[in-house]
C-alpha cells in the first residue's frame, strides 16, 4: 500500500552538494524541468558578455526558434540579479535581433518586493520569474520549478481603440478580394453560433470583433488576395496543436510573443473545416473572456 509522506523543504543557499553550478548542469541536462516547455534546447552555459560576466544559460525554443536568457540565483532574489537577467537580456537580443528573446530569473525565494519591482517591466520587458524549492524524501533530493511570473503579452498598438485606424469594408475588398472578406463573414457566423450579437470591425491592419461596439479580439482575421488569415489568440499547448494536426489545417506557426496561432484558409475551406475551426473560436473566447 502507498505511503503519504510530508516532505522536508530545505535550502540549497549553503548546502554542501547541491551548489549553484549543480544545478545548472542538471538544468542544462533536461532544460525541460523548469516549466518552459518540452522543445527547449540548450544553446550555451556560462556565457561570456561584453564587459558583464557570464550569463549562466542559454536555452533556444526548436520550434519557435525564441531564445531564453536564464539566470540562476540560489537564497533570495536581490537588485543585482534583476539587472544582471535584463542586462543579459538585453546583449543578447542586440548581438542577435533575427530571434525573439525572453529574460528568466530562477530564484529559490522571489520576494513579494521582488515580484512588485520586476512586475514594472513586464509588458516592456518580456520577463519570466521562476521559483525553484528544493524538498527532501529520506536520502534524496528533488527539485520543484514554479513559474511564479509570467511574461505579460504585449498588445498590438493596434488594438488600441483610441489610436488605431478604423477603416470599412471597401478598404479591406480591395487588399483581399470579395472571395476572401467573406470568409470573415462566414467565421462571424461561427461565432455568432456560440456567443450572441458580435459583428466585424474593420481596422487598418486586421478586421477584429467587437460587441455592443466594444472590442473582442479573440480571433482576427486578415484577408489576402488568395487566402485569408485567421489568428486565434490562445496560449500554446498539446490541444491546440493536435487539433491542428488532426484536421490538417495550414498552420503558419505561433507567435509567443503575441500569444496566438496563425492559421491560413484557402476559399472553401472554411466549410470543410467548421468542425476544428468552431472549436478553436470557442477556446479562443474562453481563454480570452474567462
Amino acid at each position: 500500500m502507498s505511503k503519504l509522506i510530508k516532505p522536508e523543504k530545505v535550502s540549497l543557499l549553503n548546502h554542501p552538494e547541491f551548489t549553484e553550478k549543480v544545478i545548472q548542469e542538471m538544468i542544462a541536462e533536461d532544460p525541460s524541468i523548469i516549466g518552459l516547455g518540452d522543445d527547449l534546447v540548450l544553446k550555451d552555459k556560462e556565457r561570456p558578455q561584453p564587459r558583464a560576466g557570464r550569463l549562466d544559460l542559454l536555452m533556444q525554443d526548436r520550434e519557435t526558434n525564441r531564445r531564453y536568457e536564464i539566470e540562476l540565483q540560489l537564497g533570495k532574489t536581490d537588485e543585482s540579479h534583476i539587472i544582471r537577467t535584463i542586462e543579459y537580456w538585453d546583449i543578447e537580443r542586440k548581438r542577435y535581433p533575427q530571434y525573439d528573446h525572453c529574460a528568466v530569473i530562477i530564484a529559490e525565494d522571489i520576494t513579494s518586493r521582488f515580484l512588485n519591482v520586476v512586475s514594472l517591466f513586464n509588458g516592456f520587458i518580456p520577463l519570466v520569474a521562476i521559483q525553484m524549492n528544493a524538498f527532501k524524501f529520506e536520502d534524496k533530493v528533488g527539485l520543484v520549478f514554479t513559474k511564479v511570473l509570467d511574461e505579460l503579452p504585449l498588445g498590438l498598438i493596434d488594438e488600441d481603440e483610441e489610436v488605431q485606424e478604423v477603416t470599412n469594408r471597401e478598404y479591406w475588398l480591395k487588399r483581399g478580394t470579395e472571395t476572401t472578406v467573406k470568409m470573415a463573414d462566414q467565421m462571424l457566423e461561427l461565432v455568432n453560433t456560440f456567443v450572441d450579437n458580435y459583428e466585424l470591425k474593420y481596422n487598418k491592419f486586421y478586421i477584429g470583433l467587437a460587441k455592443n461596439g466594444q472590442p473582442n479580439n479573440f480571433t482576427i482575421f486578415k484577408p489576402k488576395k488568395k487566402y485569408m488569415t485567421v489568428e486565434f489568440m490562445l496560449p500554446k499547448s498539446d490541444e491546440v496543436d493536435q487539433i491542428i494536426d488532426a484536421n490538417e489545417l495550414d498552420d503558419m506557426g505561433y507567435n509567443p510573443k503575441w500569444g496566438k496561432y496563425g492559421i491560413r484558409f484557402s476559399k472553401g475551406e472554411i466549410n470543410k473545416k467548421e468542425e476544428a475551426i468552431l472549436t478553436l473560436l470557442k477556446m479562443a473566447e474562453r481563454n480570452r473572456n474567462q
